[in-house]
């Protein structure tokens, strides 16, 4: 019983609710608070990822179509090298085969190559933020039912004094790791659905994109330098 008093008065003397939450919820905890940890990695660098990949297409082909329609696809291969993300690297690969001289259907494949080499860098590691909320999820039920085991177990071994703080202990237990559980999966699952529209936004900015561009470059042939 006096363990039982001691880790209750210890939990107690937290003044934050979250940290008293947390010392409740019992050894199950640390393993929520490790996936959590990995969530709110993943999602900040997800978040700085696509700030340095990601670039308003619409500032971006003006300018370079711009050149184009001058015919100086040098200068617009240029000006993707110098803003090297996957819609100016997926651009510049059917710019360089304009260049050459290669026929449309080289052009449009050496696109939609580029579009499947840039995808992956713009999704990253995401596909574990869903990972992680189903972890987060079944970690948390696992709490509780270590912490109901424990709270029943404990009543039925305890004597009269003790039953009460056996079963309080245990239940907060079980209470906690499902909160805490649930916490970092919604974190996660709304994380990877942010992150979901972002890349397929970039991803259907390439594709709209390149077909432009394509369409462009079928247009003004004529007018392109050696």
């Amino acid at each position: 019983m006096s363990q039982t008093v001691d880790l209750v008065d210890h939990c107690a003397g937290y003044t934050n609710f979250i940290a008293g939450a947390f010392c409740k919820g019992g050894p199950v905890m640390i393993v929520i608070a490790a996936i959590g940890i990995l969530v709110a990695f993943l999602i900040i660098n997800r978040l700085m990822a696509l700030q340095r990949l990601t670039v308003d297409k619409n500032n971006i082909t003006e300018n370079l179509f711009t050149m184009i329609l001058r015919g100086d696809i040098r200068q617009a291969i240029a000006f993707c090298d110098s803003r090297p993300t996957p819609l100016t690297n997926t651009l510049k690969a059917g710019l360089v085969q304009v260049m050459n001289r290669r026929p449309d259907e080289e052009v449009q494949v050496a696109m939609d190559a580029s579009v499947l080499r840039e995808t992956p860098r713009l999704e990253g590691w995401v596909s574990f933020l869903a990972v992680f909320g189903n972890v987060g999820v079944l970690v948390g039920l696992m709490g509780t039912i270590i912490g109901l085991i424990t709270s029943f177990g404990g009543v039925a071994e305890a004597d009269a004094a003790t039953k009460a703080a056996r079963l309080s202990m245990g239940i907060s237990e079980a209470l906690n790791c499902t909160a805490f559980g649930l916490l970092v999966a919604i974190t996660a699952v709304v994380a990877y659905g942010f992150f979901q529209i972002r890349i397929s936004r970039a991803i259907n900015d390439m594709m709209e994109s390149s077909m432009t561009l394509m369409n462009l470059v079928v247009a003004n042939r004529d007018k392109i330098k050696d």
